[in-house]
């Protein structure tokens, strides 16, 4: 399978109405091949530049661009068009090091971290090929900061909008990336996830987000919360670029002991179109579904396109040990005080905080520009969680029950392939003032969090023009063959999946009021 490049056209044709309100269009050739792309390289670098200026600069204000290159032609026109990427934009998580910008994690405290360095994983995208087009908002320090937050928001990007609908959530933390790549602002872009943060904003945004093993993508250089369960991530239009982009950013790295010895692929993306469901067995969650009954009809719908084309459904009904979460939010305390400290300690640059203690009071200091819409009671907690005997007791609990004890017994136990649910419900209205109003009921991704196993999220439909996506998990280090079926599912998805309005939610006509 051939990587192929779709021209701007292709990729921002469901934008075409705002072409009148100035916005650019793209060159009209619908797909070239990538030793073909030369000519137009700098030009579709250039329209997404300007895509961001029109979109997330001014119209709408998406917020979801902390800073870009606004003249790429030129580093796109100089890159191989014989590379793996040859030339394709990615927009960057701003808590991952980037040489061009600072490296904020959304926070005034590292608003002059300049390291001038690249963390491993752009390292690996640069020499792939691609051009790295700018920084994404995120929630503000990956939403670690207090648990009344409001996903999306950060004191350096403000609050991110939802293209498909500009008074919604993006969800969190890898808001900006989810929200961009939903809104055409660049070919895919990168996130970050300890616990649904690239997985929750790819589903409310309508894309595709895959969270990998842990150790397949290097943390190196990357704003950390926990070495147990931080992962970067490709967030895309498509599984088959998902592939792709992590084809690009994976790789072992002697700084991240995670890293090494790991079962990885070389190639993610080719064979990706030789899977087929049938006689697939797929595990189905049956009390992760949830209590809506909107969610539930869009996700039949979904397990109706599996079935038709070939795969086994097994109903599974599996209560989660509560433990794990208790044990799970230990270690992210006990690691986010340790691990923060030692980045920060790290850091090149003068002025900057050094421990997690030094941004607390940081957070004190400038209250009205960091906590006038929520406070740092985590980061509170985290700096009085010192107790090392009983972290790595929870870790070994938390790791144990999510992996062996919940989804390897269930992929045994029920002779599956595979596990699905939803990944999460539509997008709530962002609320500043009260912080996230999301259905915790829906969906079943911290398991494949905690133990840091795959987890894919496709786009399975709407709820009132408001995407939701479908979740697929398989074993540890089965990246590719999750990576397949969700491709799979994607070839056969019957629903539509609404393109973004730009513009506030509104009912339907005839809708009840």
């Amino acid at each position: 399978m051939t990587p192929r490049l779709l021209s701007a056209a292709a990729l921002f044709a469901f934008a075409t109405p705002l072409a009148a309100q100035g916005v650019a269009t793209p060159p009209a050739n619908e797909q070239m091949d990538v030793s073909e792309r030369a000519p137009d390289a700098a030009e579709t670098a250039r329209l997404y530049a300007q895509r961001i200026a029109a979109l997330d600069d001014a119209g709408p204000t998406l917020n979801a661009v902390i800073a870009y290159d606004p003249d790429p032609g030129d580093e796109a026109q100089a890159i191989n068009a014989a590379s793996l990427l040859a030339a394709r934009t990615v927009l960057v998580k701003d808590n991952i090091e980037t040489r061009e910008w600072p490296t904020t994690a959304g926070s005034l405290a590292l608003i002059d971290n300049m390291t001038g360095r690249d963390a491993p994983l752009i390292a690996n995208l640069r020499r792939a090929g691609g051009l790295v087009l700018g920084k994404t908002n995120l929630s503000e320090w990956a939403n670690i900061r207090d648990d009344s937050s409001t996903s999306g928001w950060s004191a350096v990007g403000g609050l991110t909008r939802n293209p498909h609908a500009i008074d919604r959530n993006s969800c969190g933390s890898s808001s900006g990336s989810g929200a961009a790549v939903a809104a055409g602002l660049a070919w895919a872009a990168i996130g970050t996830e300890t616990n649904g943060s690239i997985t929750c904003p790819a589903s409310i945004n309508g894309i595709v987000g895959f969270k990998p093993s842990v150790g397949l993508v290097s943390r190196t250089h990357v704003v950390p919360i926990s070495s147990t369960q931080d992962t970067a991530g490709p967030m895309t239009r498509t599984v088959a670029d998902a592939a792709l982009l992590l084809s690009a950013i994976a790789g072992e790295d002697a700084a991240d002991a995670a890293t090494l010895a790991v079962p990885r692929r070389a190639d993610y993306f080719n064979g990706l179109a030789d899977f087929s469901l049938a006689g697939k067995r797929i595990g189905v969650m049956r009390k992760q579904i949830g209590n809506r009954a909107d969610v539930a009809e869009v996700f039949e719908q979904a397990l109706s396109d599996l079935e038709k084309a070939g795969a086994v459904l097994v109903d599974i009904e599996f209560d989660v040990n509560g433990q794990m979460y208790e044990d799970s939010f230990t270690v992210l305390m006990f690691e986010l005080r340790e691990e923060m400290g030692n980045y920060l300690a790290s850091l090149p640059g003068e002025d900057l905080p050094r421990t997690l203690a030094e941004v607390i009071a940081f957070n004190k200091f400038n209250a009205g520009e960091e906590m006038r819409w929520f406070g740092q009671g985590l980061f509170e907690l985290a700096e009085t969680t010192t107790d090392r005997a009983a972290y790595e007791e929870a870790r070994k609990n938390a790791v144990r029950i999510a992996g062996e004890e919940t989804l390897d017994a269930l992929l045994a136990q029920y002779d599956v392939e595979f596990l699905v649910s939803p990944t999460r419900g539509p997008s709530w209205t962002s609320d500043l003032v009260n912080g996230d109003n999301y259905n915790g009921s829906i969906g079943f991704g911290s398991p494949a969090a905690i133990a840091g196993y795959p987890h894919l999220t496709v786009p399975m439909g709407a709820i009132e023009r408001l995407p939701v996506g479908i979740s697929f998990f398989g074993a540890k280090w089965q990246d590719f063959e999750v990576l397949q079926v969700g491709a799979a599912y994607e070839a056969v998805r019957s629903a539509t999946i609404p393109e973004p309005s730009f513009q506030r939610w509104e009912p339907d006509s005839g809708a009840e009021q």
